[in-house]
């Protein structure tokens, strides 16, 4: 079983693998595989996950109260925090995963490296830069997505916005729900998923507010890696 670690080692872990991110790196980039690369009460399946342990679309992931695991794929890391669950996932030969409760953080340097989907909403890097960014899930409708550095695109279905540096929102995905008292919708930053694909002007298919940065980030010791002058 893996050996439990403190917080300040688990913060020096996180940003660690940070930091190589602007690399590309070779190798678990076909078919979207990717190599966990630590992990602490982690799973996969039924199983307590090993460093080293190559995980494969369909797989499911998750990490125990106390627990983290982050994962290398091709240019792209993921860090599952405590609580947290996933399905790994891959697109067109890149990975991908689906968020199904808790938080997960990614961070690369190429826009094609990793999709991570919640809900019925995909979130990507918007270009060719480092970018790291963290989703939470709240319940099968609401989401947080915070972007720490570089942009972020959110997309559901044809409504693709933008989620820009140092920007953090409480995503609705239902156009029809109330809005809470005091709440004020965001303005919406339209984008285009694809290079190719033209940008959509129908029906909103999500609503967000805007968020302080800080207020929903979860751990001190994630915040601070993504933070660090020394990530990417």
């Amino acid at each position: 079983m893996p050996r439990k670690r403190g917080t300040p080692s688990v913060a020096l872990s996180i940003l660690l693998s940070m930091s190589l991110l602007a690399t590309p790196l070779l190798g678990n980039s076909g078919l979207g595989s990717g190599t966990v690369v630590s992990a602490d009460s982690a799973h996969l399946g039924t199983a307590d996950v090993t460093v080293g342990a190559t995980v494969f679309a369909g797989d499911r992931l998750d990490t125990s109260s106390n627990g983290s695991m982050q994962i290398r794929a091709g240019a792209a890391r993921l860090v599952l925090t405590a609580s947290s669950r996933l399905v790994w996932g891959g697109e067109n030969g890149s990975a991908s995963a689906t968020l199904l409760g808790g938080t997960a953080a990614f961070s690369t340097s190429r826009a094609d490296a990793f999709v991570l989907h919640a809900g019925t909403a995909a979130f990507k890097p918007r270009g060719d830069e480092p970018t790291v960014a963290n989703v939470t899930v709240l319940n099968p409708k609401e989401l947080v997505v915070r972007c720490s550095r570089g942009a972020v695109l959110i997309g559901v279905e044809d409504d693709v916005r933008v989620v820009p540096e140092g920007m953090a929102y409480h995503v609705v995905l239902d156009p029809e729900a109330a809005v809470p008292p005091g709440a004020v919708p965001a303005a919406a930053t339209p984008a285009s998923w694809g290079q190719h694909q033209p940008i959509k002007t129908g029906k909103s298919k999500f609503i967000w507010y805007a968020i302080a940065f800080t207020a929903l980030v979860t751990g001190i010791a994630l915040w601070r890696a993504l933070e660090s002058p020394d990530h990417p």
